[in-house]
Order: C-alpha cells, then sequence, then structure tokens
C-alpha cells in the first residue's frame, strides 16, 4: 500500500487535490474529519475537541490500511492538527504530539496555499495562509519525513504528486 497524505494550511487545495488524486487512482479517499465534527459541534471548539478530531482521523486512516488497498489518500493528517492546536491554544497535547509522531506516509503532499481564499465559516486564517506554510514547510523539514510541495493550478499539482508516486 502506497499512502499518500495531503497537508498545509486551511484553503490551500488539500481536499481539492485529495477528489482529483483519488479519481487519477481509481480510488477512495479519506476526508478532513474536523469539517464533520465541527458542523455538528453546537459550542465553539477547545483543546480536548482536537484531541477527538485527531484520534477519529487516525482511525480512518488506521482502517484503510487494514482493507489493505492500493493506495490510502487522506485529506489530512496529524501535522494539520498539530499546528492548529499551537496556534490556537499555545500548546499541543500528548495525544496529538504522540499520534503525530508515529504517522507513517510514504509521501506527504505540502500544498501551497498559492490559490483564492474560498470564504468558509470554519476557517480562521485567511490573512496568515503564508507564515503557517513555512511553519509546515519547517516541521516537515525537521522531520526527516519524505513530502513534496505543490503549488499553481490544480493540474500541476496533480501532476507532481503522479509523478513522486511512480518514484516511490
Amino acid at each position: 500500500m502506497i499512502k499518500i497524505a495531503l497537508t498545509g494550511p486551511e484553503c490551500s487545495g488539500k481536499t481539492t487535490l485529495a477528489i482529483e488524486l483519488a479519481k487519477a487512482l481509481k480510488v477512495n479517499w479519506i476526508p478532513e474529519f474536523a469539517r464533520h465534527y465541527l458542523t455538528k459541534l453546537n459550542r465553539p471548539y477547545n483543546q480536548e475537541d482536537l484531541n477527538v478530531i485527531a484520534e477519529r482521523q487516525q482511525k480512518a486512516i488506521d482502517l484503510i490500511v487494514r482493507i489493505g488497498k492500493e493506495y490510502l489518500i487522506t485529506d489530512t493528517e496529524m501535522l494539520v492538527i498539530k499546528i492548529w492546536s499551537q496556534e490556537k491554544f499555545n500548546t499541543v497535547s500528548n495525544q496529538i504530539e504522540s499520534l503525530y509522531q508515529q504517522q507513517d506516509f510514504d509521501l506527504i503532499v505540502l500544498c501551497k496555499p498559492d490559490i483564492p481564499y474560498d470564504e468558509d465559516p470554519l476557517r480562521e486564517n485567511q490573512e496568515d495562509r503564508d507564515r503557517l506554510f513555512e511553519i509546515y514547510r519547517s516541521e516537515l523539514e525537521k522531520s526527516g519525513k519524505k513530502f513534496i510541495i505543490v503549488d499553481s493550478t490544480i493540474t500541476a499539482r496533480l501532476n507532481k504528486v503522479l509523478a513522486a508516486i511512480e518514484k516511490l
């Protein structure tokens, strides 16, 4: 199984790329659990909610790994939740940090936020996407995990990811 995770700041094209990549590879993809969770929450979210989101996102990933398809594509991974927690609450729980350290992807795709911002009530950082992108890049560089950066059009992004998959 080739495991691919999309990461990056909000509104950087992760979901669109996940959908297009899944179409190209003829597989299903794992959506971002946070969106589902937060739209059903009838109160402001807190740090414990991020732990729940992380746990449920990881459970979805683990399920696909157990099923054993040729590819796993996930719209988000633990670095998203780690940076979100650090930015929102100035701390990261041991649970989220542990899930981040344990995750194992063959390729992490860092999406550059060079696309127009799409207003959404769940998004919080319209003016801060470039700064957050640099935090993602720095974290990935420090981690030693295999990653590529994609930018430009969806077609260019998709082609770059498919080329990287061919090299795995």
